[in-house]
């Protein structure tokens, strides 16, 4: 029998906590499904109209390779990025990049920082955290680790958790799973330690336009006022508007001996992106604001709602989320008067005995989002946890 040519393990959460939802659906459980890390139904109908003009647009360049530039959307990558922030960007001395997603670009900017060449070290928010920067630095075999978050420091790692000989540090604020947010004083800090020793510093920002707190800050506003600092920021059409999961639209904006870099990768390995898709985008986020904002108003809601069921059960929020549509908890020590073992113990039980789906992230906290209709599942989920009776030591 022939075999993968793959180091053993690195299964996808995801589809593992799929496989168990499945099996308990097959079962005739009644599945509360609090794992979906995306928007439910589509993308503003704003977007859609706006795509669906450009794809039927005779227009040549609306249906060639866009590389690194946007020749269908002309500086998209500029005005997608401005719409995101307060600050004014013309005239600074930045790069831009349109990217297709942020997802297949984590591998290429550890790659721009010379991982073919030399063994680097880099530093990731991934425990707990989204994974694929850690895949990647496995992949590349070059030296990964995480920088601690938890309740203790709130999910944001202090300066001196970075170890000596870092090259670069991939970030996630707003930060999944756990909604924490980046503010202006913590970005100042971390861009001024980093510009005194050269590493480079890179965030992945996906969830900034749906931030609902004043402190929510982005890297890009801060790092403006370090000159010498070399940094990228990555912003996503993902959540923007509602779902655009699959549209696989962003940009990135950054010093530009940073972004040169990875431009310089991703023009060998990438075509661009899709720009009827990108026009969509564009259109929705410069002249549809008030839908947008319906989302974000709708995940806040759907958060309170959330956290109130929960914390009345006996369940102990993690952070505060300040962006975003996920919350983070803490797992129990005891459930259906079980000890729990580990967050993955917990979920399971949960999926098994109540139909409650979430993501757990090993061995300390579970993630329940609000994508779905809370408001119509409240009354469910404040039976099964109920009949879960938690407890903490």
């Amino acid at each position: 029998m022939k075999e993968s040519w793959l180091p053993e393990g690195g299964v996808n959460l995801f589809q593992v906590i799929k496989a168990k939802k499945a099996e308990a659906a097959a079962k005739g459980i009644r599945i509360i499904n609090l794992s979906i890390g995306q928007p439910t139904g589509s993308a503003l109908l704003s977007a859609k109209e706006k795509a669906a003009e450009a794809v039927m647009s005779e227009q040549e360049s609306m249906h060639e390779y866009q590389d690194n530039g946007s020749p269908g959307v002309p500086n998209f990558a500029q005005k997608f990025v401005q719409q995101h922030l307060g600050c004014k960007l013309a005239g600074r001395d930045i790069a831009f990049l349109p990217i297709p997603g942020i997802k297949p670009m984590l591998g290429l900017v550890i790659l721009a920082c010379g991982v073919a060449e030399t063994m680097i070290k880099v530093a990731t928010t991934t425990e707990p955290g989204y994974p694929t920067p850690a895949d990647w630095c496995r992949y590349l075999k070059t030296f990964q680790y995480s920088l601690p978050l938890n309740m203790g420091n709130q999910f944001r790692f202090r300066i001196k958790d970075i170890e000596p000989g870092t090259s670069l540090i991939m970030v996630n604020y707003p930060h999944n799973p756990s909604g924490q947010i980046a503010t202006k004083e913590w970005w100042t800090t971390l861009c001024s330690f980093c510009e005194s020793r050269g590493i480079r510093i890179f965030n992945d920002n996906p969830y900034f336009i749906l931030s609902h707190s004043p402190n929510s800050c982005s890297l890009t506003e801060v790092a403006l006022d370090f000159p010498n600092l070399s940094w990228a920021e990555a912003f996503s059409a993902s959540k923007v508007i509602n779902n655009g999961t699959g549209w696989r639209i962003g940009a990135m904006v950054g010093s530009p001996d940073f972004i040169q870099d990875i431009a310089t990768i991703k023009g060998n390995t990438d075509s661009g992106f899709v720009a009827p898709m990108a026009a969509g985008v564009l259109y929705s986020i410069s002249h549809d604001q008030a839908s947008i904002d319906e989302c974000r108003k709708r995940y806040r809601q759907r958060i309170e709602t959330l956290v109130n069921i929960l914390t009345r059960s006996g369940m102990r929020l993690a952070v505060k989320p300040g962006a975003g549509f996920f919350t983070l908890w803490k797992r129990p020590d005891k459930a259906f008067g079980i000890k729990i073992k580990n967050a993955e113990h917990f979920n399971f039980l949960m999926i098994e005995e109540t139909g409650v789906v979430g993501v757990h992230f090993n061995p300390y906290y579970i993630r329940y989002a609000v994508t779905g209709e809370v408001e119509r599942m409240a009354g469910a989920i404040e039976d099964a946890f109920s009949k879960a009776k938690v407890s903490y030591k």
